[in-house]
């Protein structure tokens, strides 16, 4: 028996209007559909008088319903996944169901459709060119700040998602660790009261010190002026190596970027890596 197909698909971050004419013919075509949850993805299926069966996949009963679905396709069966809002598997549990179906050889088939990261980033006004997508910083303002020293450097344009009861947290915290940079602020994107806050971090702390935050926020932030070269002027080349591998590059390609970094022959930064393991 052949094997299903999973399909990701896409569904509208606020507006309804803002699906493709293939996901609402996929969504049709299919014989179930997993959704994040239930009573929020059968207003978009009644909306476009789509008629599914419906099945709960989300971060608390992933690991079971991601067997079931495995089996479903297995047997031949075309699974649509949807997330409440945006792509499925952007800071939701959709990466883990598309890891099992690569590890089971089915067939994965992802549909454009709209996300609240890219969105938002080109209404920032700031630069496209190169970004780092970060989702949610953590919780505790402990391994938040550690996130964000993390980030001190980072020269790309930075994305991170926050709730709004956070939101002030994290601008006081970027304030004393990443600096009063520019920064836009979006939440609502789509909607009929859609808002975005262009200015620095000190600027937005007074923003939402006046206005209580409401609804999900997408920040983006500019990344930093100060040239990566110079970060690592009092680091050796050996222990320059080791800050990329344990930033999760591999050895080869950390020394490729040692030697783009300091503009220097990677055949001297190789003979540097040979000791370390």
């Amino acid at each position: 028996m052949n094997k299903g197909i999973l399909y990701i698909c896409p569904t509208p971050i606020g507006n309804l209007e803002d699906i493709t004419i293939r996901t609402i013919r996929i969504l049709k075509e299919v014989d179930l559909i997993a959704a994040e949850d239930t009573r929020h993805t059968i207003k978009l299926l009644n909306h476009y008088d789509i008629k599914k069966s419906l099945i709960s996949y989300h971060e608390h009963n992933k690991k079971v319903k991601g067997e079931q679905l495995i089996d479903k396709l297995k047997a031949g069966q075309k699974i649509g996944l949807v997330t409440d809002a945006g792509m499925p598997g952007i800071s939701d549990p959709g990466e883990d169901i598309i890891r099992m179906c690569i590890q089971n050889e089915i067939e994965v088939v992802v549909l454009p459709g709209p996300t609240a990261s890219i969105a938002a980033l080109v209404l920032s006004g700031l630069s496209t060119k190169k970004f780092v997508f970060e989702g949610f910083l953590p919780s505790k303002k402990k391994e938040r700040i550690k996130e964000l020293e993390r980030l001190k450097h980072e020269t790309r344009t930075i994305i991170l998602y926050e709730a709004p009861h956070r939101l002030l947290a994290l601008l006081k915290d970027m304030e004393k660790i990443l600096g009063n940079r520019q920064i836009s602020i979006s939440r609502e994107l789509t909607k009929i009261h859609e808002e975005t806050f262009r200015g620095d971090v000190v600027e937005g702390i007074e923003q939402f010190e006046s206005q209580k935050p409401r609804g999900e926020f997408v920040l983006i932030i500019k990344g930093s002026e100060i040239k990566e070269k110079n970060i690592f002027e009092n680091t050796s080349i050996k222990e320059h190596i080791k800050i990329y591998m344990e930033e999760g590059l591999s050895k080869k390609d950390a020394v490729k970027k040692v030697a783009q970094v300091r503009d220097i022959s990677k055949n001297l930064v190789y003979k540097e890596s040979i000791e370390i393991k």
